[in-house]
């Protein structure tokens, strides 16, 4: 297996793909064509050598991955709307989008950082040991997480989300395996991927549960303020984490990478041909992957624009496959 680092997410009957800093959007319209869009992205932190610091790009490239993510899921939205088409904002989409972003990082940190701390609260008066405590707040955590992965896998929208999830896995996997990308070969690889978000965000749970179990402080104000101010340290080495089992096949690596492999079952369901005929149009509008097979570097893959050609200064290491 040799890395690509391309990445992508499923969205509404669709597939965005991202390589380096471009990205492309493939959705199945209602005629049954394929709309494909690509665009280059900037990320919104302009010193590059920041993006490139261990530990703290995977902050960074979380930011870009949820920034990406929204644009594309309101573009694949956009033809599925009922409504008369009204004339664009670009302010006001821009300050919502900054708004929905901000409040899902807060929502995300509510929810699955400090409601499991609270819970864990209600033990004192019965548990006197911190570590027992801590311990119990973890469990809380990926109960929780869990959880919200299993109640939403059973609504009817999000199954076919996740079949573009795997229609998106099985295309990576198919190039980053040595085949070439057609159907029959997209349609026999396998739908889990080292790198899916859904990884990503177990590494996240798991990495919380350790360090706050090592982090004790007595102030009950302390411990709260330390579960918000941690999360982009727990980003970061997260981000590490999903990188390293992207680029290894040591077996320790593998068996760190089960877990999120396991629970991928969830998020990704078998996809139908006309689903991976719309992954492979998202990965070919930004990734050789005739020249990656001939064995180029996976950085001089990127398609570039017709308009403006190769982009210099990318983004280093792997996109998230969430």
């Amino acid at each position: 297996m040799r890395n690509s680092g391309i990445g992508g997410q499923a969205v509404i009957e669709g597939v965005m793909m991202r390589n380096r800093s471009r990205y492309s959007v493939a959705v199945r319209k209602s005629d049954h064509t394929i709309e494909i869009k690509t665009e280059d992205y900037e990320s919104f932190i302009k010193c590059a050598a920041l993006t490139k610091i261990p530990f703290i790009r995977g902050v960074f490239n979380f930011i870009d991955s949820l920034v990406v993510g929204m644009k594309t899921l309101a573009y694949s939205s956009s033809f599925y709307e009922e409504e008369e088409e009204k004339p664009r904002d670009e302010k006001k989409e821009k300050a919502a989008m900054g708004a929905t972003i901000a409040l899902s990082i807060v929502l995300a940190i509510a929810i699955f950082m400090l409601l499991p701390y609270f819970l864990s609260t209600l033990l004192h008066p019965i548990v006197s040991s911190r570590l027992l405590i801590s311990a119990a707040e973890g469990v809380f955590r990926l109960l929780i997480f869990l959880g919200y992965i299993v109640l939403i896998s059973k609504m009817e929208d999000i199954q076919r989300v996740f079949q573009y999830h795997g229609a998106e896995h099985k295309c990576i996997n198919c190039v980053e395996h040595g085949l070439e990308l057609t159907v029959d070969n997209v349609r026999n690889s396998s739908r889990q991927h080292k790198r899916c978000g859904t990884s990503f965000l177990l590494f996240v749970m798991v990495v919380s549960i350790v360090l706050f179990m090592f982090i004790q402080v007595s102030s009950p104000f302390l411990r709260v303020a330390l579960r918000i101010l941690l999360v982009p340290v727990i980003a970061g080495v997260s981000y590490e984490l999903i990188r390293l089992a992207g680029r290894s096949e040591n077996l320790v690596v593998g068996l760190i990478s089960k877990p999120g492999m396991w629970l991928q079952k969830l998020t990704t369901r078998e996809p139908d041909d006309e689903m991976i005929e719309v992954g492979i149009a998202a990965v070919e509008a930004v990734f050789d992957w005739k020249a990656f097979l001939a064995g180029a570097d996976p950085e001089e893959c990127t398609v570039p624009s017709k308009e403006e050609g190769c982009r210099e200064g990318r983004l280093s290491g792997e996109e998230l496959c969430c």
